[in-house]
């Protein structure tokens, strides 16, 4: 089961005990996947269909508590091995049906069904517990999470750019930077910081996919700062092994041209133990001298011999001088 399942599957089983709440999740519901139909007496039904059970299951949940309606319910099987379902809930009373559309302000005073079942107004989401309902029923219905030990990405896609407005609104209300962008004639809401995700898991009341995320977030951040002292270890280790290997170069170009007794006593002995100890660090060569002298003092007489070297390649000479 993917991370984004896991979630689902924890909200669907949240029950808000607030009556105003109930509605909120169920006209989110009813707003991003439901149809109505209206006979040619006038009679009205309301129906959700999904391909999702954690959404038929919680519609039907918030009918029975919000709205003390049983829905029809009806399962469809499709596909080449019939692996796929598709669940249908309906109110198929007028009555039922007309309460619940009024309740979740999805028609005007004049019973006029909202454009797309759109919320007619905000005055359902005033709440903030109504809010996070409201943001938990379209998630379960049109969003998805990414897989964070990948990447985050977190994203509620609507059908109409109005909805996806709204939606935005609600979500950003809790301190959220929510953005829209269109994508294949839809217009998805969606958050992309890590930090950002943690907290609309917390707003939905996805407590365990919260806690589930943090944990993958700690051990990336762990991972990930392990890799960086590792990188540096070894381009630190590479600087200094490139930096012995062009020391030993230099050395040994002085001493096929010039000879290492012609250099001063302290540069000759420097160059002797650098030719004989190729691995050692330059503090553990400034302690091999007599008197020792410290990881500057040998940095500074190696530099030295190269910049002799250097002058020698350049001019056929060098400058000799006591160090």
């Amino acid at each position: 089961m993917s991370f984004s399942s896991e979630v689902k599957e924890e909200l669907s089983r949240y029950t808000d005990s607030a009556r105003h709440c109930q509605i909120a999740e169920t006209a989110a519901i009813l707003s991003m996947c439901g149809r109505v139909t209206i006979s040619v007496r006038d009679r009205v039904s309301v129906r959700i269909q999904t391909e999702s059970l954690y959404v038929a299951r919680t519609w039907h949940r918030l009918l029975q508590k919000a709205f003390h309606i049983t829905g029809e319910v009806s399962v469809k099987i499709h596909g080449v091995r019939g692996q796929n379902r598709t669940y249908s809930v309906t109110v198929g009373n007028h009555r039922d049906a007309l309460r619940v559309l009024e309740a979740c302000r999805l028609v005007t005073p004049a019973l006029e069904i909202a454009e797309k079942l759109s919320l007619v107004d905000n005055l359902l989401v005033q709440r903030s517990c109504c809010r996070r309902a409201f943001i938990r029923g379209a998630f379960l219905v049109a969003g998805s999470i990414s897989d964070p030990r990948k990447f985050y990405h977190f994203e509620i896609v609507c059908a109409t750019m109005p909805k996806a407005q709204q939606l935005r609104e609600i979500i950003c209300s809790f301190e959220l930077d929510a953005k829209i962008v269109e994508r294949k004639g839809h217009y998805v809401v969606y958050l992309k910081e890590g930090d950002q995700i943690v907290d609309i898991l917390n707003v939905m009341g996805a407590h365990n996919g919260l806690m589930d995320l943090e944990n993958i977030r700690i051990l990336r951040q762990m991972r990930n700062s392990v890799n960086r002292k590792v990188n540096c270890e070894t381009a630190n280790i590479h600087k200094t092994v490139s930096a012995a290997v062009k020391q030993i170069e230099d050395i040994e170009f002085l001493q096929a041209h010039t000879g290492l007794e012609r250099l001063p006593e302290n540069l000759a002995q420097a160059a002797a133990l650098r030719l004989e100890h190729r691995d050692a660090t330059l503090k553990e060569l400034g302690q091999m001298l007599t008197p020792p002298v410290g990881k500057s003092g040998m940095n500074h007489r190696l530099r030295r011999l190269s910049e002799m070297a250097q002058k020698l390649r350049e001019t056929g000479e060098y400058e000799e001088r006591t160090e």
